[in-house]
């Protein structure tokens, strides 16, 4: 009886619990059905005629009823306390209401979410990430308590005994969990190691829109700074035209002072002194037939900002190739990175290069003879050539006005550089260069085959076995050094039987020059002969300080800083020297002769006989080549396609101009 109570009690409060929601509210399918007819005839009637439909009123009728029965009115009262994680709660678990909301994911966020082949979890991720027991000391252990067990005998065992079957079991199953954790951790590396590959893509595809900008910029740093020079030559204009109403005001209110009439003598003699010398020269409005006044043509200036584009690209990347020439490269030199360059050929020509444009800006006219050395010093430019002499030219009084059709052309790859294509510039006027000649040098009694310059000092050096000073200011030769008479002084000292010249290189080409290389600095001269020597002079006392030994060919390039010099010569090797003692610090050679080196602050480039242009890397001391011929196939061969071998060569900067036998010049990064 106690027990038929208790189950009549739990039932009433299972029911009274029924009645508090909302979903005990609906009881069974009928009174459900019921509802759902009573909203269609409301809804019929909102839609339809109310007098045409009469079952609105019945519908209305029965919710009426249906709302005054106490329990629909507790079960809307109860509901209307209840908050809604409440009815929620009433059908779904605490543990899973609190999975669902951690583990929703909206669709945008999965839409977003990259497909990936991982055959593992995330949790199998997080688990192969977490530390593990060093297996290393772990197998030390069980090592250790083997010889324990061996040491003492099948009698004295431990009293944990010989492994059983579960626990080689277990031990098993850890193995075979360590072996999946590394299996994981490998994918785990190639996914990130695939990650840092797309973050690399997207930053070198960002550092080319960067490279892209720079060079836009670099181009309207051009335009700039011809408009700044336009605006320059206005201003002066403007100037002049001023000083000279000033001056034509002055000289008017002068004829107009004095006593009233002049007599003939008097005009006569204002008329002399208003037409002198000095009054004539100053009035821009009165010329002589024989020169007209002619519009202003734009000199040629030097840069004022420093391009630096070629800093960011990478090592050995093509900026421009000039077919320059028609014939072989003699000489080439440039003062600055996308500067000016001149250059020389056997086809008796001397050109002078806005290397930012790859526009011929004019020829230097004036030797009879192939230029064989020359250098871009500044504004100046020195050459040396077969015909014996040595011509200065001053470049800033070209005439010269950038083709802007091509200062923003671009190549294929987007930059701001490239080879004229379709807007090719129009050749210079004849009359470009016809100002910048400065003196001419003329001591020499052979062709000209090195010179340098360093301030106001010039030394040469010539076929006629001398070596000469000069001295810029004053136009003359203020020394003379002979090479043989050296080479005597020094065979007489060292107390050898040979005291004349004698080449000593095995197999020395009778054809090198015999001055090969020289380079001045204040008081000190370095100097490459054909005997394989480098003499090192004292400019003061016209004597060689010291000789360096080594070359067995032709010296036919150096270059020297504070501490090293460095020498290339037809003997095929390249030897970089120490200074402060005199001895070799390094050396290297190659297949075929040096013709031309530079260096500077990293890198070494040597013309070896090659269609590449030979790079030692001093920092790492890497070897590498540059130039067209390094992507140069088989293939290209048997398809005719040929490269020229690299005469000259010429660093600053970073940036490499190479000149070929084809007269072809070749800019790069370095």
């Amino acid at each position: 009886m106690a027990t038929h109570s208790r189950n009549v009690s739990q039932s009433r409060r299972a029911n009274d619990s029924d009645n508090e929601s909302i979903l005990g509210a609906v009881i069974d399918t009928r009174q459900l059905e019921a509802f759902g007819r009573k909203v269609t005839t409301t809804a019929s009637h909102l839609m339809g005629d109310a007098s045409s439909t009469p079952h609105y009123n019945n519908a209305m009728t029965s919710i009426q009823r249906s709302m005054r029965r106490p329990g629909m009115q507790r079960s809307m009262m109860s509901f209307t306390k209840t908050a809604p994680t409440e009815l929620v709660r009433s059908k779904i678990s605490t543990s899973e209401i609190a999975h669902r909301a951690v583990a929703f994911i909206s669709d945008e966020q999965l839409h977003n979410i990259p497909e990936t082949d991982h055959s593992y979890s995330l949790f199998q991720g997080f688990q192969a990430s977490l530390p593990e027991v060093d297996e290393k000391e772990h197998r030390k252990g069980h090592r250790r308590r083997g010889q324990k067990l061996l040491a003492a005998g099948a009698g004295d065992l431990d009293e944990d005994g010989p492994p059983n079957l579960a626990s080689l079991k277990k031990r098993r199953n850890n193995t075979n969990h360590r072996l999946e954790m590394m299996g994981i951790r490998k994918n785990m590396c190639s996914s990130e190691i695939r990650e840092i590959d797309n973050k690399i893509a997207n930053l070198n595809a960002m550092r080319r829109i960067v490279l892209d900008r720079l060079a836009g910029l670099e181009g309207e740093e051009v335009e700039v700074e011809q408009e700044l020079l336009q605006l320059d030559n206005q201003i002066e204009d403007v100037q002049e035209a001023e000083e000279a109403v000033a001056h034509l005001e002055a000289s008017t209110a002068t004829l107009e002072t004095g006593s009233g009439q002049l007599t003939p003598t008097e005009d006569q003699a204002m008329d002399a002194s208003f037409m002198s010398e000095s009054i004539y020269e100053k009035l821009p409005s009165v010329k002589s037939p024989k020169s007209p006044k002619t519009k202003r043509r734009p000199t040629y200036t030097k840069r004022k900002s420093m391009p630096v584009l070629h800093e960011h690209l990478e090592p050995g990347s093509s900026i421009r190739t000039i077919p320059a020439h028609n014939d072989i490269i003699t000489a080439l030199d440039f003062d600055a990175p996308f500067g000016t360059m001149v250059t020389s050929s056997l086809d008796d020509t001397v050109r002078v290069w806005d290397l930012n444009l790859g526009r011929c800006m004019g020829f230097l006219e004036g030797h009879t003879a192939s230029v064989r050395c020359l250098q871009v010093e500044d504004n100046i430019v020195a050459t040396g050539s077969l015909d014996a002499t040595i011509r200065l030219w001053d470049i800033s009084r070209a005439k010269y006005e950038p083709f802007e059709h091509n200062v923003n052309k671009e190549d294929d790859d987007g930059l701001g550089f490239g080879n004229e294509g379709e807007d090719e510039a129009p050749p210079p006027p004849p009359d470009a260069m016809s100002d910048c000649h400065l003196t001419t040098l003329e001591a020499h009694v052979d062709e000209v085959t090195a010179l340098h310059i360093r301030g106001d000092t010039l030394v040469s050096g010539s076929a006629d076995k001398t070596l000469r000073q000069w001295d810029l200011v004053k136009g003359r030769c203020i020394q003379t050094l002979d090479v043989l008479w050296a080479a005597a002084q020094a065979s007489a000292s060292l107390s050898t039987e040979e005291s004349t010249w004698r080449p000593t290189g095995r197999g020395t080409d009778t054809n090198a020059d015999f001055v090969g290389a020289l380079q001045v600095f204040d008081a000190a001269l370095a100097c490459g002969t054909a005997d394989g020597m480098v003499r090192l002079w004292d400019l003061r006392s016209g004597q060689v300080h010291r000789s360096l030994v080594g070359h067995t060919g032709a010296v036919t390039c150096l270059q020297f800083d504070d501490v090293h010099l460095v020498t290339g010569s037809a003997d095929r090797s390249i030897r970089i020297w120490d200074l402060r003692t005199g001895t070799i610090h390094d050396a290297y050679a190659y297949d075929n002769p040096i013709t031309s080196m530079q260096f500077d602050a990293r890198h070494i480039v040597a013309a070896a006989g090659e269609d590449v242009v030979k790079v030692y890397d001093k920092t790492d001391g890497r070897h590498w080549d540059l130039g067209a011929g390094v992507s140069h196939t088989v293939e290209d061969s048997m398809e005719g396609k040929t490269t020229s071998i690299v005469e000259e060569v010429r660093l600053k900067d970073g940036f490499l101009v190479e000149g070929g036998r084809d007269g072809q010049v070749g800019a790069w990064t370095c």
